[in-house]
């Protein structure tokens, strides 16, 4: 027997449920096999079936339920002020109606009004601040590499990222409707931190993987040539033919001294705008990354351990290549460029 999916208390019986509660008991199904086939109680079955034996109709009897407390008036005012304070939760929404009309509106009803309006709780698209030459930059980039198709397939992503001991969920919600994600109002604007953890460096290319490399400390461009780019990262790009290698401009990448190192071993660069580190596939994997460490049932109690378990899950990640989405970027990188053209 199928297991019963969850309801919400009260919720009502849509018209398609009605039909097919008469349709099933008209073709001989007992009440309790209907109430299996639809998901709902037996009685309330009982009750839809005797409503349209008696009544011959399905329908809900107008005014039925208890009256809205608000107006289509009032609903209109809660949704400007919804859309004023985006980040504004449902408890504080129902302070400022209150104060505001002196009549009590609890939060669950605020939240009822604004769904009934297209207005849902959703999590805010978070980004570092970008000033208007960093999107005009991002624009240039994107349209000078809209057209790339098998040029994609000798680029080899490369960026350091940090994994926490420990992780923030993210209770922060904004209200909006269907395609807002981008919109400023709907932004929250986010600071890297320090906290204990790791800092890791990786490369992706098309079929291959580099290897995981754990940096303790802070990098500086000395320490980017003799621990990164001479170990792994040229070598690396040695057995790849034609490889253009993309890094961030991290001052560490960036210094005249790393840029001497590059020329020496001539390595081909792949020009990135200043600030956009969305724009590059591997921060799928360390988004794969983060997700499993995230949802490990057994915490990590040091930065060891946290080290052991990212190259594990790098490793598991790595042997089945179709579970790394950021690899087949023949259509998925042509979507972002899409994206990054719209901001």
């Amino acid at each position: 027997m199928p297991r019963r999916r969850k309801r919400a208390r009260f919720e009502q019986l849509t018209e398609f449920e009605r039909g097919r509660i008469i349709g099933l008991r008209e073709a001989g199904l007992s009440y309790r096999a209907v109430a299996s086939r639809v998901q709902r109680n037996s009685s309330t079955v009982m009750r839809v079936w005797k409503q349209w034996t008696d009544e011959c109709r399905t329908t809900r009897k107008s005014g039925s339920g208890p009256r809205n407390v608000t107006s289509a008036r009032d609903d209109r005012h809660l949704v400007r002020m919804a859309r004023t304070d985006r980040t504004a939760s449902s408890r504080q929404l129902a302070a400022l109606w209150s104060i505001a009309t002196g009549v009590s509106l609890c939060a669950s009803s605020i939240r009822r009004r604004l769904l009934q309006c297209g207005l849902r709780a959703r999590t805010p698209l978070y980004r570092i601040p970008l000033t208007h030459d960093h999107r005009r930059l991002r624009l240039q980039w994107a349209n000078q590499h809209r057209d790339w198709r098998a040029d994609w397939q000798h680029v080899v992503f490369s960026d350091e990222s940090r994994f926490n001991l420990w992780y923030h969920d993210g209770r922060i919600r904004v209200r909006r409707y269907a395609g807002e994600r981008h919109l400023p109002e709907c932004i929250i604007e986010r600071h890297s931190g320090r906290t204990p953890g790791v800092m890791v460096w990786g490369a992706i290319a098309y079929h291959r993987r580099s290897q995981l490399l754990r940096i303790v400390g802070n990098l500086n461009s000395n320490r980017y040539i003799r621990e990164v780019l001479q170990p792994e990262a040229v070598p690396f790009l040695q057995s790849l033919p034609g490889a253009v290698f993309q890094q961030d401009n991290a001052r560490p990448h960036t210094a005249r001294i790393v840029k001497s190192f590059f020329a020496a071993q001539q390595v081909q660069l792949l020009p990135w705008p200043a600030c956009s580190p969305d724009m590059s596939p591997i921060e799928h994997v360390w988004d794969v990354i983060g997700r499993r460490l995230a949802r490990d049932p057994r915490p990590v109690a040091s930065a060891d351990e946290l080290w052991s378990s990212c190259r594990v899950i790098m490793f598991v990640e790595a042997r089945n290549m179709k579970n790394m989405r950021c690899l087949r970027r023949d259509s998925n990188y042509d979507l972002l460029l899409l994206v990054i053209r719209a901001i």
